[in-house]
């Protein structure tokens, strides 16, 4: 029951922080903070959807890897994760819209929050959806690190996304993504005692 509490705190917790890095900070500066991210920025640039539902839709085929591949507790807790960052994401533009701030603050900010929002996430045998499906994916099966992998098929969306909307904002994902990865590969390393059991059955169905 302990362990059962800590894996859904650890879980929301992240998932949240992970909402509140992209609507609060990167987001209004067009920062996408990885690949699922950058998908919803073009989609809701494209078709006008909001940002919330436009990060949700961006993620259902990764899901449906994911159910196929990790089994369904693990889906589970994706999805729940997914579900809560797109609601945190809605709540936030609907009743607090956010213009863009310090550029340089604000993409720190976004940067270590959501590196800390994903870290509790893997950390809690779950994902923040997206790109973070196939990242892990790739490197537990060559036991690679999450976050440098993820940074790598990120870039592809993250130049798609500079063509679209702004050449800059290239520049501007790829350090955001190089601060977020380092606290996602720190978190996921750290030795806690009563977390790491968290993570050890994450590839079980």
């Amino acid at each position: 029951m302990r362990r059962f509490v800590l894996t859904y705190a650890c879980l929301f917790t992240g998932a949240l922080f992970q909402g509140m890095s992209m609507s609060l900070f990167l987001f209004p500066h067009s920062i996408p903070s990885g690949g699922a991210a950058g998908i919803a920025l073009l989609i809701n640039h494209w078709f006008g959807l909001s940002l919330g539902f436009s990060l949700w839709l961006a993620n259902v085929t990764f899901l449906l890897f994911a159910l196929n591949y990790f089994g369904y507790r693990w889906t589970l807790r994706t999805v729940l994760s997914v579900a809560t960052t797109s609601a945190t994401i809605s709540a936030i533009a609907y009743f607090y819209p956010v213009e863009a701030g310090f550029l340089l603050f604000d993409m720190a900010a976004g940067s270590l929050m959501f590196g800390l929002g994903v870290g509790l996430l893997i950390r809690a045998g779950a994902s923040s959806g997206g790109m973070v499906i196939p990242a892990l994916m790739i490197a537990f099966h060559k036991n690679w690190s999450p976050g440098k992998v993820m940074m790598g098929i990120n870039l592809f969306i993250f130049l798609l996304t500079s063509v679209v909307i702004d050449y800059k904002i290239v520049i501007l994902a790829i350090i955001c993504q190089f601060l977020s990865t380092n606290v996602i590969d720190f978190i996921y390393q750290l030795q806690f005692h009563k977390v790491t059991s968290l993570a050890v059955g994450w590839r079980k169905k």
